[in-house]
């Protein structure tokens, strides 16, 4: 029996596992069964056979397990017949899909196949309802339905309908859906047969909207032509699509809105009849309404700006060029003249960029009408009033003149850039009008043709160069360097060189940068001999040196580190000669004695071009510090080179404006090359006068630092301060020292622990030296208390000890190294504690001081003043180190809780409030460690310690702070002038603790605005309650009208809103806990609330807050009927204020 009889044999029941047995051989690629081959030989007899037989196989195994109950059916397990197995039944009806995708293949014209159409409906069926974990017999009846639309065979609407629908679907479900795409792209024809009114297609519909919001269908290719073509399937669906684009356009980014651009472009293209005048009037049309009238600020407006921009760009064709024509003729004109602003700077944007409008179908003489009015249009445009729109139309000038130069009438072209560099270019009511004429006018320079005439023009622009306005003189340098660029004209033409070198030398790092840019070639010719180098900046330093400083600082970013180097070493031959040094023998023989010779008449003996010539030298050297260190030869030449002419440097040039450069040289190199003045260097140090300034010593401590001779400097400082300690008995070894170098200055050595200390370089190699000096250091500068405390003993000053203002310094000295050292400790809290000490010696021997003593002698008086005043600076210098140790993160709770605990004993003092701008400085620096995060995590219980810990601590704070405001009270009650004084000194100190306690919105911080709120409403209480008069009822309008403590208070608060808002809700919160009763205190909070409104902020915190007095005020009726009631006016001036807060 031959493949085919058997195989037609096996389609039937009873012999299915034959038929299963030989599509198995079909799929296993080593069998030489082909089923295709089969079928494609049986004659049509057969093929009607076999349909026959599939069909009724197919369907009795359907009927034994339809596939709604495939799922159920494995689960039943052995309780079903192997008939009825769920594999089973797929693997026959898999067979059968596959010979009937076979058996479309090899169909010929003239077949009939109704029953291989009956197969086809059945396994639509199937499908249909087949579940979603059965995706490979579901891709095979799917592909089915696909071969059988393309062939374009009975009933193909409903078959491909279904394969067109599941391919939509997972289009929108595969991580990768390029084919499924492309499949759908192939199936697109399906959707003309469907009814776009039918509501069985709604579905469809649905998901082909979804279409546009998936940036996988945007993207791809095949994509985008399915999506072209929904343009053309309903005219109605058009509508539709384009309000879905909308909807979605906020969302796009700039690539997205780009394709999206390209659909539209593309369906407009294709489109014919009522399509496209759909297309046109309902979608181009509005992007051009939504381009001309959507507020800039809008987020769409950019992306609805760019769609319209791509129909301009492409403009050229007839058809384009009549339809822009047509859209814009009901709309641009109008709007180019309406009162909003921002509609004419829109409308001239879109009618700029889409010049020419006009219709190309006209006669010549009116397409030349038409331009010569819209370039009429465009001229008006330049003197719109509002700025915006004639920058706007500046920009699109610009871009016409550059566009259409050549088709131009010469008159009009001159206008236009006579109107631009004439008078807009100097448009004094307008920076931002400035800068679009020079950012534009690098727009025309990139036609050529426009070279001629902006090369007459432009030299009357030089002196925008000195606008007032940064902005405008970085884009006219930009435009500068564009004219440059283009070869327009030259530059030096259009700006004389005097005016950009004096612009460089004083302008900022952005506009400097671009002089530099622009200049470069000039002064730094890089293809020239390294001589002219040289003569090129001694021209400029000629011309102008602090311009030549500023040039040099940016030459880096231009050239190689090699040429900086070999410029260095120019320059370096040109001082040569000056000083007619014979120390480079090698150099003269070589041939760079010409050089030298030839460098020398350019300045002679001019002392300010030498040193500015070693200014520069220096100023190049740092820009390529990092390039000579990673280059060791090169660093070791370059020092060789300065190493031996450097003390020929020092002996030729003494006035001080070459020193200076030079010792910044000589600390660029090691000690060793230049021995002679590295030897002196400490010897000047020590015999500095104790009143140097740091001009004077400072480079020369940079020097020390950056040859690594640190030490000796921390060294020398120790001394000094070791011997200007009172001395306990002879000390015959120390005198003798004393005597061999100079005197002890301590004065100087607490400048030079100063400057190390307060420029990051020197702090740096100070701090690398390691524990043993600095902690000497520590304990020298801590052994300096006792001479601080030696000025409480006696108001006669020893002349020959250590003056208060020095021992002070060096008690403040003694903190920040402390801090200094803790920082760089790895481990411990051994610097913290030291603090912590002089913390408890404050507390003991210095607080005693501020407490006040009655006597009558008035010269024990003022000594006790003295001590006083002197108490409170010891205290107020200690509190600043712990405020900084504080703020760089270096305190843990322990020291937070002693220096707090020295906070409260300070306040306690009779004189403690002298310290209150410091205490809260430490309040402020305390609470904002604890500064409240948002954090989910707060269930475990070393959370909830740490919210304990802090809570504490916090407690403490809002407990001082308390204690300051009672304070301040007091002494503006007992001495007005001296509290108003002490007010005032404390004010940014509370406005920092402010606005870090605005912060939590839990207790105990939270009660820091009860405690200003109750202070501000019992003040204007109690006088309030004084009122013996009607007329002394007055509603305040500012802070000053307010009592002294609540002026202050409040003139801290309202200069913030997010303070204000937090003050307002305290209000609030007052009068739903009730704490808010009387009238006089009602009135009080009305008070308040008048002097907020006066300032305008938080108008809803105010609102709230008004509100909640109206409900409370009423209360308070006043039933008196006699107009001197002092209560009655109170009340009447309360409501009266009240219906002006809520505008009633």
């Amino acid at each position: 029996m031959s493949k085919r009889d058997a195989f037609l044999e096996a389609a039937c029941r009873e012999k299915v596992e034959d038929f299963l047995h030989f599509i198995q051989l079909h799929k296993d690629k080593a069998e030489p069964f082909d089923v295709e081959e089969v079928v494609q030989e049986m004659p049509r007899n057969q093929r009607l056979t076999l349909w026959g037989k599939l069909g009724s196989l197919l369907q009795d195994v359907l009927q034994e397990l339809p596939p709604e109950r495939w799922a159920q059916g494995g689960e039943e397990g052995m309780e079903v017949e192997s008939a009825a197995d769920p594999t089973h039944v797929m693997a026959v009806v898999d067979g059968v899909t596959l010979v009937a995708d076979v058996s479309i293949k090899v169909l010929e014209d003239g077949d009939a196949y109704n029953a291989l159409l009956e197969i086809i409906h059945r396994l639509h069926n199937v499908l249909v309802s087949l579940p979603v974990s059965e995706a490979p017999l579901q891709l095979h009846i799917h592909t089915l339905c696909e071969a059988w639309w393309k062939k374009g065979l009975k009933e193909k609407e409903q078959f491909g309908r279904t394969a067109f629908l599941i391919s939509l679907q997972k289009s929108f479900t595969l991580k990768k859906p390029g084919v499924e795409i492309q499949r759908v792209w192939s199936l697109h024809d399906v959707l003309l047969s469907l009814d776009y009114t039918s509501e069985e297609n709604k579905q469809i519909i649905d998901l082909l909207l979804q279409c546009f919001h998936r940036p996988n269908y945007i993207r791809n290719d095949d994509g985008k032509r399915f999506l072209v073509f929904l343009f053309s399937w309903n005219v109605d669906f058009i509508i539709i699509i384009h309000g879905t684009i909308k909807n979605q356009l906020e969302f796009y980014n700039k690539t997205m809105t780009t394709h999206i651009m390209e659909i539209y472009f593309r369906a407009w293209k294709k489109a014919s009849g009522d399509f496209l005048e759909k297309i046109e009037s309902s979608c181009i049309q509005d992007f051009m309404q939504n381009a001309i009238f959507l507020p800039r600020a809008s987020p769409v407006h950019a992306k609805v700006r760019q769609i319209v921009s791509y129909f301009h760009s492409r403009k050229g064709c007839n058809k384009l060029d009549k339809m822009l024509c047509n859209l814009y003729k009901p709309i641009l004109w109008k709007a180019l003249s309406v009162p909003n602003f921002e509609v004419r700077a829109n409308a001239t944007l879109l009618f700029t960029e889409a010049f020419p409008v006009h219709d190309p179908e006209q006669n010549n003489k009116n397409i030349d009408e038409a331009i010569q009015k819209q370039l009429d249009t465009a001229m008006s445009l330049l003197d719109d009033p509002h700025p915006t729109v004639r920058c706007n139309a500046i920009l699109g000038v610009c871009k016409i003149l550059s566009k259409c130069w050549e088709l131009l009438p010469p008159t009009i072209v001159t206008d236009f850039l006579k109107k631009l560099v004439m008078e807009l270019a100097s448009d004094s009511s307008s920076p931002d009008v400035r800068c679009s004429v020079f950012k534009c006018l690098t727009i025309v320079l990139d036609n050529s043709l426009s070279h001629p005439l902006l090369e007459r023009l432009l030299p009357t622009l030089k002196y925008s160069l000195h606008d007032n306005s940064e902005k405008v003189r970085i884009v006219f340098l930009d435009m500068l360097i564009k004219v440059k660029a283009v070869r327009a004209a030259k530059f030096w033409d259009v700006c004389n060189m005097d005016h950009l070198l004096a612009r460089l030398a004083i302008d900022s790092h952005p506009v400097s940068k671009r002089v530099v840019d622009l200049l470069f070639k000039s002064f730094f010719p890089v293809n020239e001999a390294e001589r002219e180098w040289c003569s090129r900046c001694i021209t400029l330093i000629q011309m102008n040196p602090m311009a030549a400083r500023k040039f040099y600082q940016h030459v880096h970013r231009h050239t190689a580190p090699t040429n900086i180097i070999k410029m260095m070493l120019a320059i370096r031959r040109a001082v040569n000669s000056c000083i007619q040094t014979d120390c480079d023998v090698s150099e003269i023989n070589d041939g760079n004695k010409e050089n030298s010779e030839q460098a020398e008449p350019l300045f002679g003996k001019d002392m300010a071009v030498v040193s500015s010539l070693l200014e520069i030298v220096v100023i190049l050297w740092r820009s390529v510090e990092k390039a000579l260190k990673l280059n060791k030869e090169a660093q070791k030449y370059t020092f060789a080179k300065f190493g031996n002419v450097m003390s020929k440097y020092f002996q030729a040039f003494e006035d001080e404006r070459c020193t200076v450069p030079l010792i910044q040289l000589a600390s660029f190199m090691p000690p060793a090359a230049v021995p002679t003045f590295s030897c002196g260097v400490l010897s000047r140090l020590r015999r500095m006068d104790s009143g140097a300034v740091p001009t004077q010593y400072g480079q020369l401590l940079d020097c020390m630092c950056s040859w690594g001779l640190a030490a000796d400097i921390l060294e020398l400082i120790t001394d000094w301060l070791t011997e200007a300690l009172p001395k306990q008995g002879d000390n015959t070894k120390r005198k003798v020292r004393i005597q061999e170098t100079v005197e002890a200055k301590p004065d100087l050595a607490l400048a030079y622990l100063e400057y190390l200390f307060s420029h990051t370089l020197a702090r740096e190699k100070v701090l690398a030296l390691g524990p043993q000096p600095l902690k000497q250091l520590h304990t020298v500068l801590g052994n300096w208390r006792s001479v601080l405390y030696a000025h409480f003993s006696s108001s006669a000053e020893d002349p020959k000890g250590p003056g208060v203002e020095t021992a002070l310094k060096v008690f403040m000295h003694h903190g920040r190294l402390g801090a200094h050292l803790q920082h760089s400790s790895s481990e411990g809290r051994h610097y913290l504690l030291s603090l912590e000490d002089v913390a408890a010696w404050v507390a003991e021997r210095v607080l005693p001081f501020l407490a006040k003593r009655t006597n009558e002698d008035e010269e024990e008086d003022e000594e006790e003043e003295k001590f006083q005043s002197l108490a409170a600076q010891i205290t107020e210098s200690f509190l600043s180190v712990c405020r900084d140790v504080l703020l760089v993160g270096l305190a843990d709770d322990t020291f937070k809780g002693k220096i707090l605990h020295l906070c409260s004993l300070t306040l306690l003092s009779e004189a403690g409030h002298l310290c209150i701008p410091a205490v809260l400085m430490i309040l402020k620096e305390v609470a904002d460690g604890f500064v409240p995060e948002d954090n989910n995590n707060n269930n475990n219980s070393s959370s909830q310690a740490q919210e304990d810990a802090t809570t504490v601590v916090l407690g403490v704070v809002a407990n001082i702070f308390q204690k300051i405001i009672e304070l301040l009270a007091r002494r503006l009650k007992k001495e007005p002038e001296e509290g108003e004084r002490l007010c005032q000194s404390a004010v940014p100190s509370l406005a920092g603790f402010l606005q870090v306690a605005q912060a939590w919105d839990k207790a105990p911080l939270s009660g820091v605005f009860s405690t200003l709120f109750a202070v501000v409403v019992v003040e204007k209480r109690h006088l309030l309650q004084k009122i013996t008069h009607p007329e002394e009822v007055i509603t305040p309008e500012s802070v000053e009208d307010m009592p002294p403590l609540s002026s202050i208070l409040l003139s801290v608060i309202l200069k913030s809103s997010s303070l204000t808002r937090a003050f307002l809700t305290e209000v609030s919160s007052s009068f739903d806990s009730e704490a808010i009763s009387s009238l006089n205190e009602l009135a009080a909070v009305l008070h308040v609330l008048a002097v907020v409104r006066h300032t305008g902020q938080s108008k809803a915190g105010l609102k709230s807050a008004a509100t909640s007095v109206l409900q409370q005020i009423h209360k308070h009726a006043v039933a008196s009927e006699d107009t001197r009631d002092i209560q009655r006016v109170i009340y009447e001036s309360s409501v009266k204020t009240l219906n002006e807060i809520l505008d009633l």
